[in-house]
């Protein structure tokens, strides 16, 4: 049977329906469910496998990027969302949803109710929004489920935030993030070299484009992977640009998912 995902649904998110798409095309089976209806009890979490947090402006990022769709989460399905993770299922946040994961506590590991933030991301070095190609690469070390098969093989694909540098708080966090390779993506140069702006474009410490939680079930990144699954989707295509899919991260998610509990 294929994996039951949650593509969960915010005011203002906007990018559900590619990943949706994303999940269908790795193998899964995705259900796009608002988060009211998570809060009221219509849906149960404890019904799927995954859970997937998708791009765009939750509740218009009135109070911060990500920061209503964080309270929602936390006080709404606190308890559930921590079970849910302590089970082993993978949680995939892209963009606004990664943004949203920081401020709920769960990267890059903490508990959903603890008031301590222990990272933020926060406004582009470039004070603007930055959309454009961007190339990741997998952090051999890392224990996160979504990118331990992708080897040397970088992922290109876009992004499109205003938002999304990511800071944190102090050295012994920093040191932390090194100490259990929780970068899981870094925001590289074509060759896969360390990259500056503009491939790195928001000033991201250590080129962190995707951070993960010690046990590595949970994955929150800035770039949009969803954007590129078929080569058709590269502006390139017609010049030969191919390959370097972000499908691959999608499969590795809904394979895990599959596995466990």
């Amino acid at each position: 049977m294929k994996p039951p995902v949650l593509i969960l649904h915010a005011p203002g998110t906007n990018r559900d329906r590619e990943a949706a798409w994303a999940v269908q095309a790795a193998g899964g089976a995705p259900e796009i469910v608002r988060v009211d209806a998570l809060v009221a009890g219509d849906r149960s979490l404890d019904d799927y496998r995954m859970l997937l947090l998708p791009g765009g402006f939750s509740f218009g990022d009135d109070l911060g990027a990500g920061r209503l769709w964080s309270l929602a989460l936390r006080e709404g399905v606190g308890d559930a969302l921590q079970a849910f993770v302590d089970k082993g299922r993978p949680v995939l946040g892209i963009c606004n949803g990664f943004q949203a994961l920081v401020k709920a506590g769960l990267l890059p590991g903490d508990a959903p109710k603890d008031p301590v933030q222990r990272v933020t991301l926060t406004r582009n070095d470039s004070a603007g929004f930055e959309c454009r190609w961007v190339w990741l690469r997998a952090e051999p070390d890392s224990p996160c489920v979504f990118t331990r098969d992708l080897g040397d093989t970088l992922i290109h694909c876009p992004v499109a935030h205003g938002e999304g540098k990511l800071v944190a708080r102090d050295d012994a966090v920093r040191d932390a993030i090194g100490g259990q390779s929780l970068a899981a993506l870094r925001y590289v140069d074509a060759d896969g070299s360390p990259a500056d702006y503009p491939r790195n474009p928001n000033g991201s410490e250590g080129g962190i484009a995707g951070l993960t939680n010690p046990a590595g079930n949970v994955l929150g990144l800035m770039p949009h992977p969803e954007d590129h699954i078929e080569a058709r989707q590269h502006p390139q295509v017609h010049r030969g640009v191919a390959g370097q899919l972000g499908l691959p991260l999608f499969e590795a998610g809904v394979r895990y998912a599959a596995s466990v509990d």
